[in-house]
């Protein structure tokens, strides 16, 4: 029950901003009695600020107080609780570029505390001043940049560079006086604070007015507002026990306030001017500290020398610029409020007539400029852009440009501009990643609906993205530039204007060093080879082959002398991944070439350089029977020169002395010689020699006298059947003879029966051989365990593509059994493979066994064969074994 009854008072209890938002434990900066921490909404993960005040921050001040003291300071502190809830709810009243921008409505915590949540704030102008101070104490660097570090709600540390040079004060200045304008002119409402924790910093480096605990309509008001009256005699007498922080800030206020008790305008105007000088003095503080006391403040004003004067230097401690010092203070920080420029007038200075303030204007109003000025706007805009700050650039320009893309019209404008600031800034390829990438990708993927149509305008920004590409690829990790740029590209390439695919084609050398191997195959070839094969164009056409050679591996210098002088091993593609496989350039890009029609010599020629790049990889036999023939039909195009009709005719005889000279050393390889010498006229295929297994063989020795007792009718003593007269023994030496078994006598000696040579043969390939010209084989035949009987040759060679069997092979009845060995010989590896029948076993069951052998493609990559085989029989018995 218990634990029931606190979970309905924790879901009570619970806010709805913490409900929502995902908040920052540490807070990022302060301002006033806020601390500003980091938030982000839970439901899109978008970025936030959260001000939070802790009411106990008040209580500690209390603490010490009697019965009577503490009712009392009790209503101080709900007195400053409300004046607090005033300041959140008067930023739901009051909107304005210039006013922070309230998101969320003030919420009481569980404590007794607030907050409210906000537009993203990088900080209050007071904590970057006293960082800046803390920086110049410990002998930092002297210019004007400051550093936070801070922490997400998911535990990230990120740095955050503020600089606070001349264009940012300028700047920042700017946006207060347009607040102090809209407060005045159109609010009708005094500030009454306006301090350093009164100005927040957002994340586009704009500063914003906040702080409007004191806001007030001045004396004498006539018109309607909802925002009461502010009692000066309560909020000049300071409180000891409560934070300054809570309290009216004596060091920015105008005499106004304090002397004459007059609430007005102009008071505003005075602390602008207290502002500006805080700015650039150091430390970073107002001339007028008073340290809460009125009476201090009052002694400021009793003497000339401690009042602000030009005389000196309006107590700065350092220079001020001198449109500051010489016109705007003078007329700010003046003690007559009739005497002081208003907010309007401070803009029209010349402290802010300058080039680079006024591009921020012109942005800043952008909207609302005609079409003609903003196009003007943005053609000179890349000029000046290397004369502002990094900061301005990133925070400030970017942002601002990127907002503009929805005007189609002025998106190559704009992305001319975008690149030219990514170029400029250190940090561009942060900037790129969370600010431009994503742009591009809707603007030219998402959006895209029409691909197939033509739009000028969205070409116009596709032409500027190309002309960019390196910068793009150089801030780009691979897979972010394959996810949300390739698509880009690709889109680039399809599209239905000619320029456009032009310079996606010829981007290739910059995309593909980014991209893997997969995504160029998968992904990008079949666009590029998509539009090469549907194009009507000649110059896409000439395009197309370019990228092929590119995609190959190949050189974009495809100058005519290119590649002339051979295929030499020297010429690799620039990167294994950013290559084609050779089944791709084989199967894909040759048949795409074969296919062309037209006998245009650029196209012609461009042809040719992609089959010089293939002949690199492809194989001899693809050389031979596909590249070749493509190579002498486009040669003898009509419409080539002499010059053209050489370069075909310089690559046809190199591919052709590459497919020479590797079928040239196939089959030295299989015959087993090196020398290339000629084969002898035994070997002529028009030279049958003598019938093996006959007695009219040359190798039997056979005899006029044999010839002529046979014709006679007496009896030969070499009978055709083994088994008659002189037996088994009689029959193997009679066959060894010229065998390289038996070089061995002692082989010979060890035998005791033998199946005759011409008993084995294939069908197909005809009698039995004896490798007698292989040299590995010879010594396999001499070993003293083996007894030569024959071999058969199957087909000379065998491509590791096809698979061949023994299936005609035929072993005599008469044959007795004998221990049969299979040798795979592999002249490429000199490796031998033995599949070995039993002793004894039936002729027809081992039969059986041999015709099951095959040598196929699998065989051969797990053996490791990479080049073309011969496969020998070896009909072997054991010595003295029957």
């Amino acid at each position: 029950m218990s634990s029931m009854f606190s979970s309905a008072l924790k879901s009570i209890q619970q806010t709805n901003i913490n409900a929502n938002y995902s908040v920052s434990p540490n807070a990022i900066s302060q301002a006033g009695p806020w601390r500003i921490h980091d938030a982000k909404r839970k439901s899109t993960g978008k970025v936030y600020s959260v001000f939070i005040f802790d009411k106990k921050s008040l209580d500690a001040h209390g603490n010490s107080l009697g019965r009577s003291g503490a009712a009392a300071f009790k209503k101080v502190t709900e007195e400053v609780v409300e004046r607090l809830k005033k300041e959140a709810s008067s930023l739901a009243k009051l909107r304005h570029p210039s006013i922070l921008e309230l998101v969320e409505p003030v919420e009481e915590t569980r404590g007794g505390g607030l907050q409210f949540v906000t537009e993203p704030v990088t900080a209050s102008l007071a904590s970057l001043l006293q960082e800046k101070d803390d920086q110049e104490r410990a002998g930092g660097v002297g210019g004007r940049s400051s550093r936070y570090v801070t922490e997400d709600s998911d535990g990230t540390r990120r740095r955050r560079e503020i600089e606070i040079d001349e264009l940012e004060i300028q700047k920042g200045l700017l946006q207060v006086s347009k607040a102090l304008e809209f407060l005045h002119e159109n609010a009708g409402l005094v500030h009454g604070n306006l301090t350093p924790d009164a100005i927040l910093v957002n994340a586009k480096s704009d500063w914003k007015i906040s702080g409007l605990s004191f806001c007030s309509p001045p004396d004498n008001s006539t018109k309607p507002t909802s925002f009461q009256p502010l009692s000066l005699y309560e909020i000049l007498n300071p409180d000891p026990r409560l934070p300054r922080t809570v309290q009216l800030d004596l060091d920015y206020s105008s005499p106004d306030f304090v002397l004459d008790h007059n609430l007005n305008v102009s008071a505003d105007m005075f602390s602008l001017g207290l502002l500006c000088i805080a700015l650039y003095n150091s430390p970073h503080r107002s001339p007028l500290e008073c340290n809460s006391s009125v009476s201090s403040y009052k002694r400021f004003f009793q003497s000339s020398s401690t009042i602000p004067t030009v005389n000196n230097n309006f107590l700065s401690s350092r220079p001020l610029p001198k449109d500051l010092l010489t016109y705007v203070l003078p007329r700010l920080i003046t003690r007559r409020p009739a005497q002081r420029i208003t907010a309007k007038e401070f803009q029209e200075t010349d402290f802010f007539d300058n080039i680079l303030v006024s591009t921020i204007r012109f942005i800043e109003s952008f909207p609302a400029k005609t079409p003609n000025e903003k196009q003007s706007f943005l053609r000179g805009l890349n000029k000046v852009l290397p004369s502002f700050p990094k900061s301005v650039m990133e925070k400030k320009l970017l942002p601002a440009l990127l907002e503009e893309t929805k005007d189609k019209a002025l998106l190559s404008l704009i992305l001319g501009n975008v690149f030219k600031i990514i170029d400029l800034l250190p940090s561009g390829r942060r900037a790129f990643t969370d600010k431009v990438r994503p742009a591009l990708k809707e603007i030219f993927v998402t959006n895209n609906k029409n691909a197939e149509e033509k739009d000028p305008a969205r070409d116009a920004g596709l032409m500027v993205v190309l002309d960019n590409i390196s910068t793009i690829a150089n801030n780009s990790p691979g897979k972010e530039f394959r996810d949300d740029m390739l698509p880009v590209v690709a889109a680039a390439i399809a599209a239905p204007t000619h320029s456009v695919v032009d310079a996606g084609l010829r981007s290739l050398p910059v995309v593909l060093p980014v991209l893997d191997f997969s995504t160029i195959k998968n992904d990008l070839f079949p666009t590029v080879a998509q539009v090469f094969s549907k194009t009507t164009s000649l110059a896409i056409k000439v395009r197309g082959l370019q990228a092929f050679v590119i995609l190959c591996g190949g050189s974009s210098d495809t100058g005519d002398s290119s590649g002339l002088d051979g295929l030499g091993p020297e010429r690799k593609p620039s990167s294994s991944s950013t290559a084609l496989d050779k089944y791709t350039m084989q199967e894909k890009i040759v048949p795409l070439i074969k296919a062309i029609k037209t006998k245009e010599p650029a196209v012609m020629v461009e042809a040719l350089n992609v089959l010089r790049v293939v002949g690199n990889y492809a194989d001899p036999e693809f050389i031979a029977m596909d590249i070749l023939p493509i190579l002498w039909h486009m040669s003898l195009g009509p419409l080539l020169n002499l010059k053209q009709f050489q370069n075909f005719m310089e690559l046809i005889k190199t591919l052709s002395k590459k497919v020479e000279e590797e079928q040239t050393r196939k089959l030295q390889e299989l015959s087993g010689t090196t020398n290339g010498s000629t084969a002898g006229p035994a070997d002529d295929f028009m030279s049958f020699g003598g019938i093996t297994g006959t007695q009219f063989d040359v190798a039997t020795g056979a005899t006029e006298d044999d010839f002529e007792k046979l014709v006679k009718g007496k009896s030969s003593s070499n009978n055709g059947n083994p088994m008659d007269a002189a037996g088994w023994d009689d029959a193997a030496s009679r066959s060894s003879i010229g065998s390289p078994a038996l070089k061995n006598p002692r082989a010979a000696q060890n035998a005791t029966f033998s199946c005759p040579t011409g008993l084995v043969q294939d069908r197909d390939s005809g009698p039995g051989e004896s490798p007698s010209d292989d040299p590995i084989l010879d010594t396999i035949l001499s070993t003293p365990s083996t007894y030569y009987h024959g071999t058969i040759r199957l087909p000379s060679t065998i491509d590791q593509s096809r698979s061949v069997k023994l299936r005609e092979l035929v072993i005599s009845d008469s044959c007795q059994p004998v221990v049969v060995n299979i040798l795979l010989y592999i002249t490429a590896t000199t490796k031998h493979y033995h599949i070995t029948t039993t002793a004894g076993a039936d002729v027809r069951r081992w039969t059986e066994q041999l015709n099951g052998l095959s040598v196929n493609e699998s065989t051969a990559t797990r053996h490791g064969i990479t080049k073309p085989i011969r496969v020998v029989l070896l009909l072997t018995t054991a010595a003295g074994e029957r």
